[in-house]
């Protein structure tokens, strides 16, 4: 794939927001390590996340190329404009999808047996808004399998009763991530009105959706709580769970019914800044354990 190729497929897939993506499956990581993993894990870990986020994110401009074009907020992506070919847009997705593989083996064989189940979800959460409004709680999922998928790769289990933080991170991110798509979702009403796609904004009101997703991220605060007891986090990650509650808030005073101009800010900043603060956090009550 030419530089120019590749360039416009990391600008389809916005790969400059993979690094706030990273955070939660370095807090799977840290957990099941209590501490630091290793250079190898951490790099695999890393390759693995990248990969998976850009398996996502490429095919979903693949499967929703229909609508984008057809959708004022979206027709400029660039698989719309022509600045980049479907066929390079499947390459890149293909090719992450090796990557992700790749990753997987070398950590370990259960994670390289969940790996297809997890594909399933990267490729299949895409296809959901066209016959359910739970699309927003299964991009959660999707995205609550990184911190999992981390946790796998440290502890090489899934299933024992050690296990559990693992769980709470997923129900965390699903939550975290589910809520906000609530948020998102109340761009394109009128959109999914017309074309018939499901979302809880365009069926019950952009007023109901805002304040499940205000009832999401508080059941979420309470799951970050519960992670601090089950793994004996100490005060630094309390401080980062408050600082989370403050950035919480302000998403949530960012947007209104009336008033979806600042949605964008809450996104690429807020979600961004609660990511890494959870991360500083864990690692902090660890070290000082």
């Amino acid at each position: 794939m030419p530089v120019k190729r590749i360039s416009a497929f990391l600008n389809l897939i916005k790969f400059e927001h993979t690094i706030f993506a990273l955070p939660f499956a370095y807090l799977g990581m840290v957990l099941a390590a209590h501490g630091w993993p290793g250079w190898g894990q951490f790099l695999w870990i890393t390759a693995a996340m990248a990969a998976a986020r850009t398996v996502a994110m490429g095919f979903n401009r693949i499967a929703d190329r229909f609508w984008d074009e057809r959708n004022p907020r979206t027709a400029q992506r660039p698989l719309i404009t022509g600045a980049i070919s479907l066929y390079t847009a499947w390459a890149g997705t293909l090719a992450a999808v090796l990557v992700l593989l790749l990753a997987a083996w070398q950590l370990n064989p259960l994670t390289l047996q969940l790996a297809p189940i997890a594909l399933v979800f990267l490729f299949g959460y895409s296809f959901t808004k066209r016959f359910t409004d739970l699309s927003h709680f299964i991009l959660g999922f999707t995205d609550g399998l990184a911190p999992v998928g981390a946790w796998v790769a440290v502890r090489g289990s899934l299933f024992m009763a050690a296990d559990l933080p693992a769980w709470l991170l997923l129900v965390v991110v699903t939550l975290w991530i589910g809520g906000f798509d609530l948020i998102y979702a109340c761009q394109d009403v009128v959109f999914d009105r017309q074309f018939g796609l499901h979302s809880i904004a365009a069926n019950a009101g952009i007023g109901y959706a805002l304040r499940l997703s205000a009832f999401c991220h508080a059941v979420m605060l309470a799951f970050l709580a519960a992670i601090a007891g089950v793994m004996s986090l100490g005060w630094p990650y309390w401080i980062a769970v408050f600082l989370v509650a403050g950035l919480v808030v302000y998403e949530h005073r960012l947007v209104s019914p009336d008033d979806l101009s600042k949605v964008n800010v809450a996104f690429f900043n807020v979600n961004s800044y609660i990511s890494v603060i959870l991360f500083a956090g864990v690692l902090a009550a660890i070290m000082i354990q």
